[in-house]
């Protein structure tokens, strides 16, 4: 056998099977597409917007909890509704709820109850609580008054829960940038997706226990987080006292705390972000390609909501259940 026809033949088994991995991502990928409802629950997002629009009129910050809640089930085993299954020793479920970084923090479950129900009465056993996460999600982001997208649909429920895999999977606010950005790539996620995803942060609340260290004792110093604007630090230490509630809440953007916009990155420029996590994304000791980026969105607010809707659509495609894996769940708190 000659060296061309050894080297010609084994460039063809290459080629052949690459085109094999291409036609199974893309068969993959097809599968969620933005008309998945279209024949046999076509109003699926109105009834959505609907409710998220009444819990709004009683929760300013319900837009927010509904978006995180979609960001901490994806790190999870993908985008599975994982997150909303509740304890239940009969079918071996231990709730992410209780998962270190979910447990008395994420919110609005009551709101994705009352979103199910309502879509069960239009379309029974039709829509994932999957994709009502990621329906509530963009409708609480267009209905701050930041940008829309067609939301891809077509995800199934997930008939387990993972809370070791959400101990460890979840990004946290007290860890660092590269740690984080660990925790993107793992899924999938880039610098990019990392610091737009991160200007979710433009809307919402945190509580207190998540960023006091900053405020009196930084890394164990017993001073404030030096990288805190001095203003910004009096009122904090004002609204979260040495020896105050853990649960008291604070703006996470504390110019326009209920609208989604770009003011996230002009405050971490001013050294006004909240949480350690996100001031460490602009810092003297930061990437310059993560500062850059934020200088770009604090510019231009239409190129940071093009970034998010994309990012939000990469972490949309994170491991979806589809076919005939998992179910539709019923109640979306326990597998059927």
């Amino acid at each position: 056998m000659s060296s061309s026809y050894y080297y010609s033949f084994n460039f063809s088994v290459i080629i052949s099977i690459l085109l094999v991995v291409l036609s199974f991502f893309s068969k993959s990928n097809a599968q969620l597409n933005s008309n998945f409802y279209q024949n046999n629950c076509p109003n699926v997002s109105d009834i959505v917007r609907c409710v998220i629009q009444e819990a709004l009129q009683s929760d300013a910050r319900i837009g927010a909890s509904l978006l995180r809640l979609h960001f901490h089930d994806c790190f999870v085993n993908g985008c599975d509704a994982s997150i909303l299954l509740d304890n239940n020793a009969k079918t071996n479920i231990v709730s992410e709820k209780d998962a270190a970084p979910n447990a008395n923090s994420v919110r609005g479950f009551n709101v994705v109850d009352n979103i199910k129900v309502a879509v069960e009465n239009c379309c029974p056993g039709v829509v994932s609580c999957a994709d009502i996460l990621a329906l509530a999600a963009e409708l609480s982001v267009s209905l701050a008054g930041g940008p829309s997208w067609n939301v891809l649909l077509g995800r199934r429920d997930s008939r387990r829960a993972n809370q070791g895999g959400a101990n460890i999977s979840i990004p946290s606010p007290f860890e660092s940038i590269n740690k984080i950005t660990t925790k993107f790539s793992a899924v999938g996620l880039s610098i990019t997706d990392l610091v737009a995803l991160s200007g979710a942060h433009t809307f919402g609340r945190a509580q207190c226990r998540l960023f006091r260290e900053r405020l009196y004792n930084f890394n164990g110093t017993g001073k404030p987080d030096p990288t805190l604007n001095t203003n910004y630090l009096a009122k904090l230490m004002k609204l979260c006292p040495k020896k105050g509630s853990n649960t008291a809440l604070a703006n996470l953007d504390l110019t326009t705390p209920n609208k989604f916009d770009n003011n996230y990155f002009a405050n971490l420029q001013n050294k006004k972000g909240l949480l350690e996590s996100d001031q460490k994304l602009f810092s003297k000791n930061g990437a310059s390609e993560v500062t850059n980026i934020i200088k770009t969105f604090s510019r231009d607010q239409n190129v940071f909501f093009q970034s998010f809707v994309e990012s939000m659509i990469n972490m949309g495609n994170i491991s979806p259940l589809t076919g005939t894996n998992g179910e539709i769940r019923l109640d979306c708190k326990r597998v059927n």
